[in-house]
């Protein structure tokens, strides 16, 4: 290979497949967990398509989006988010199949992903010698990134109606016990200096079910501890609100950052 065409290769590996990490990535990243919820639930009871054919149909486009994902050079926001809202989904899919389908116990799924979303952070970390996201620059690394995101979302989704439902806590206390728990996170970031990468995973995975909760809360029956606003109205509100975003970023560039260093020295 040549020395022009090898520098070609590398300055594209070294363009970051995911946004930066800014104000605007939590807002969609909540947004897109509360469509998450809300999406899954209106297609399997108020369409009536039923946990299988609903799982089904969202892993298939899941599958397409992460494709054109995967293909893509870099960073573009709305082939990322449209990723992320449907690992969301399918994410909340194969919690809601265990649970509900084949009767797992909350206590189990939870456990169990969280067992293996920490066997992929242990094996990324071994591979690729870092686990930021500042240099989702390779498929390898990309691949293990989105493995990781779709463990968060099934362990958020078992964890969060774990303690909504079956600890009784209900939907909007929920909601401020997680939002809680991501503000201590960014406190013992910014005071007292907890690595950024751990900081950041654990109020990735937190968002979750702070976005499950809020949810629930706002689409669920008041009998149920809801505002009753249904599943229908809720997805597309959140969803609008993505979309407005989403269009402002792609605009903007403000999550965009040029090629960065490889913190593990790899290419």
């Amino acid at each position: 290979m040549s020395t022009d065409a090898t520098r070609a290769t590398v300055g594209r590996d070294l363009w970051n497949k995911v946004p930066e990490v800014t104000i605007f990535f939590w807002i969609i990243k909540i947004l897109a967990t509360t469509v998450g919820e809300t999406a899954a639930d209106y297609l399997n009871e108020n369409l009536g398509l039923g946990l299988t054919v609903t799982t089904y149909l969202m892993t298939g486009l899941f599958l397409v989006a992460l494709i054109v994902q995967f293909r893509t050079k870099r960073y573009v926001p709305l082939v990322y988010w449209v990723t992320v809202v449907l690992i969301s989904i399918v994410g909340t899919l194969i919690t809601d199949n265990l649970t509900d389908k084949y009767g797992v116990a909350l206590e189990l799924t939870t456990a169990v992903f969280a067992i293996a979303l920490a066997a992929t952070f242990l094996v990324w970390y071994r591979e690729e010698r870092t686990l930021s996201i500042h240099a989702i620059n390779t498929r390898r690394r990309e691949a293990f990134y989105w493995l990781a995101i779709l463990f968060t979302f099934a362990l958020g989704t078992a964890a969060g109606d774990l303690i909504a439902e079956r600890f009784n806590v209900g939907y909007w206390k929920s909601a401020v016990l997680f939002g809680g728990c991501i503000a201590t996170v960014y406190l013992a970031w910014k005071v007292f200096h907890l690595n950024e990468v751990l900081a950041f995973w654990i109020a990735y995975i937190l968002t979750r079910p702070l976005g499950a909760s809020v949810g629930d809360f706002l689409s669920q029956p008041t009998r149920n501890g809801g505002q009753d606003l249904g599943t229908t109205a809720t997805s597309v509100i959140f969803l609008s609100l993505i979309l407005v975003v989403v269009v402002f970023l792609t605009i903007t560039k403000r999550d965009q950052a040029g090629p960065q260093p490889d913190p593990a020295g790899a290419t």
